[in-house]
């Protein structure tokens, strides 16, 4: 459908109200004010509404490409086509969605790509898949950053709501379309790593924002492994800022820049949430390496999309596990029994919410898993991006 420029301007228009208003936005640059003609911009993504501050930099409308699950799952579908969204699946780009994203470069209007594909649970920008780089070398024309930082704490992940404070956001051309097409594959690669690449607690160090609201319920569900006794699904959040351990006594507390400290005394302070995490992923690694954690299996509900209410509706009851080779869902959908199976080869993630789901994709299908125990859900997680991390070392051994 043709993009609509007065739908457009109104979402310009709320965008703008939403970043100054709701997220404080600052902006550091702003190369793409007033450019025409065909660019790409590539954005890293701290939060699901990273895109209010950059849709109001240029009077220019740009073409945003959205996943797939997103698109199909709101009853704005006809909203969103006038505002010439993209539909993509997420970790995998079809011929199809190749050739709707080269349609918009050719119409000679701007792109915008958001490679990860997925905002962070934990300050920590997501893995980008490598098919991006050899992507933007093939549309061929300038490429632009639209870096945000601050976002992942005025609305993380894990929680409800915004939390007052102030965010930034800085677009800078990365290559010109002479400089893309003269570079190769892997200097794309590291160009736009550098730029797209974050911890946003690191980040923090520097930018030193305030937040007025420094409640961390809901982040238990993301901190699941103890870093002092290493016992999995004991955390808890007490007194709405104090994440801590039953078994053990751990504590840290979150102050008002979203950094901890230890509480207690009891093990060592762990001052980012990221650092926590990497702990939790490295432990699950080492234990899927050495053999110790082969497959992981939850009861679940299972979900789909209705095409014609725009929602995820549930479709039956069932077991999901997921191994090196993939995802198995087994159980009755539509009151018949069934097996699914999907390769994770190729995807670095999942589509997930912390405590709640996660979304398996096989091709135009998309499998929503509800877990009965809520709190496996980032453990699955982990193991998807662990499992992905061994395949690609295991690929370099061998090259």
């Amino acid at each position: 459908m043709k993009q609509n420029i007065f739908v457009y301007r109104v979402a310009q228009a709320a965008s703008f109200l939403v970043a100054k208003l709701i997220f404080n936005r600052q902006v550091i640059r702003n190369e793409i004010k007033g450019k025409k003609g065909p660019f790409v911009i590539i954005a890293n993504h701290q939060c699901a509404l990273d895109f209010v501050s950059l849709i109001s930099l240029t009077k220019t409308p740009m073409s945003f490409v959205i996943s797939n699950a997103f698109y199909n799952s709101l009853p704005i579908k006809g909203l969103l086509d006038r505002m010439g969204l993209i539909p993509k699946q997420q970790f995998q780009t079809t011929v199809k969605d190749m050739k709707n994203m080269k349609a918009v470069i050719e119409k000679g209007n701007p792109l915008v790509i958001y490679p990860a594909g997925l905002m962070c649970e934990d300050g920590i920008s997501t893995p980008i898949p490598e098919a991006t780089y050899k992507f933007l070398k093939w549309l061929g024309v300038d490429v632009y950053v639209a870096k945000v930082s601050g976002t992942y704490f005025s609305m993380p992940k894990w929680a409800k709501g915004f939390r007052p404070g102030k965010t930034f956001i800085d677009v800078y051309k990365l290559f010109s379309k002479e400089e893309l097409l003269g570079s190769d594959v892997d200097e794309i690669k590291n160009r736009a790593e550098a730029a797209l690449v974050f911890d946003a607690y690191k980040e923090q160090e520097t930018l030193r924002v305030r937040f007025k609201n420094n409640k961390i319920s809901g982040l238990e569900s993301v901190l699941y492994m103890c870093p002092h006794c290493l016992r999995e699904f004991e955390m808890w959040v007490r007194d709405k800022n104090v994440i801590g351990c039953k078994h053990c006594g751990f504590e840290q507390v979150s102050d008002e820049f979203s950094f901890l400290h230890n509480h207690k005394g009891i093990g060592n302070e762990i001052r980012y949430v990221s650092d926590w995490s990497r702990k939790i992923f490295t432990q699950l690694k080492e234990k899927i390496e050495t053999g110790q954690l082969r497959d992981l299996s939850a009861k679940t509900t299972i979900m789909v999309i209705d095409s014609k209410k725009h929602k995820f509706v549930t479709v039956g009851q069932g077991t999901v596990t997921l191994n090196e080779k993939g995802f198995i869902i087994d159980g009755k959908i539509n009151g018949e029994k069934s097996v699914i199976e999907v390769s994770t080869a190729n995807f670095p993630t999942l589509p997930f919410s912390p405590g709640k789901y996660f979304e398996i994709q096989q091709g135009k299908n998309i499998y929503r898993c509800c877990l009965e125990d809520g709190k496996l859900v980032m453990k699955f997680i982990n193991m998807v991006k662990a499992f992905y991390l061994l395949k690609k070392q295991k690929v370099g051994a061998n090259l």
